[in-house]
């Protein structure tokens, strides 16, 4: 009688453990895109377009990273842009940006993907990750410099 009540103990953790587990992708089946990206705002800084711009003229160390497509990169990105595509970011920031103390302004098209990969930026310990508001849209309509 004592091993089976045992036993019962036992499945009851393990069903209580699976179910445990199993409550994170149940509740990301119900997100958007857009949900992550409201999700992502919520855990990063955010710098104005023009403050990017003024920081990017006084401080050449800044690193002024550009996550969008290598098609929309060569397409023209802002001068001295490092380039690491949102979709491989993971893998290739360590050698874009290889020191986790840079100071990062991480821009995009429009700002979701720039506040995906700073809040992704953010969790492998970069310390100074801002995401530019407005983004690449933003930054031709204002008519700042191109390369």
């Amino acid at each position: 009688m004592r091993k089976q009540g045992f036993l019962g103990r036992v499945w009851v953790a393990a069903f209580a453990v699976m179910f445990a587990l199993s409550l994170p992708a149940v509740c990301l089946a119900d997100m958007a895109g857009s949900d992550f990206v409201k999700e992502a705002k919520k855990t990063i800084k955010e710098v104005p377009m023009a403050e990017a711009k003024a920081e990017m003229e006084k401080v050449p160390s800044v690193v002024i990273l550009d996550v969008r497509t290598e098609k929309e990169f060569k397409g023209g990105h802002i001068p001295k842009a490092v380039h690491a595509d949102r979709g491989t970011l993971e893998f290739r920031i360590a050698k874009a940006v290889p020191n986790k103390d840079s100071n990062i302004i991480v821009y995009c098209k429009g700002g979701d993907r720039s506040s995906l990969a700073a809040a992704t930026l953010t969790r492998m310990g970069y310390k100074n990750v801002r995401s530019m508001v407005g983004g690449w849209d933003q930054w031709l309509k204002a008519g700042y410099p191109v390369q």
